[in-house]
């Protein structure tokens, strides 16, 4: 079984983004997964386009996108996509739509069609912060999981998950998980799939 698994290159002025750093480290194999790893472009519809060539390519079993959520004090798994575009700051190509939909011709939202419950509860059984969250934003991050839900419409698992800030990039009191613990975190999460 394959899974392809995205993180997204930085943005918005950080040098680094650990949903890119975390699935770069993660092994090649987990469980009966054997992982295929795509760093993606933080923008709009670009994203899309490149995790859909990847899955063309390699026709994987299910898809999981990981992203960053800074001000997120532990791993959030997303429970719903929504078709809107509304940027607060502008995506890595200068993008800053507002009120835009997503898929023009789409429904509202989807819901994931990853085994959300069973990951969460595997990760805080193991003792890492984990959580469901109802939002994945307006940014490329919703982006992504709503355009991947809306092509796939429960013919292929399909999820994300956001993670903190890593220890380098907090300014402050911010909160942020060692990025070791980020990546078990997302094993013992894929190991629930």
């Amino acid at each position: 079984m394959k899974l392809l698994i995205t993180g997204f290159e930085p943005f918005g002025g950080e040098k680094i983004n650990p949903s890119w750093e975390a699935v770069k480290r993660l092994p090649e194999r987990i469980g009966e997964w054997e992982l295929i790893k795509l760093e993606l472009p933080t923008v709009y519809g670009k994203a899309y386009d490149k995790a859909m060539a990847e899955a063309e390519k390699t026709h994987p079993d299910a898809i999981l996108s990981v992203g960053q959520a800074g001000g997120r004090d532990g791993i959030t798994i997303e429970v719903v996509g929504i078709n809107l575009r509304e940027a607060r700051i502008p995506d890595n190509e200068g993008n800053q739509p507002a009120a835009e939909p997503a898929a023009a011709d789409g429904p509202a939202a989807y819901f994931t069609t990853l085994p959300i419950r069973k990951m969460a509860q595997a990760v805080n059984d193991k003792g890492y912060k984990c959580s469901l969250s109802y939002s994945a934003g307006t940014f490329v991050c919703n982006d992504l999981l709503y355009l991947l839900l809306n092509k796939y419409n429960g013919q292929m698992p399909v999820g994300f998950i956001h993670v903190p800030f890593i220890r380098e990039q907090v300014k402050g009191n911010e909160p942020f998980m060692e990025l070791d613990d980020i990546v078990s975190a997302l094993e013992i999460s894929i190991a629930a799939i």
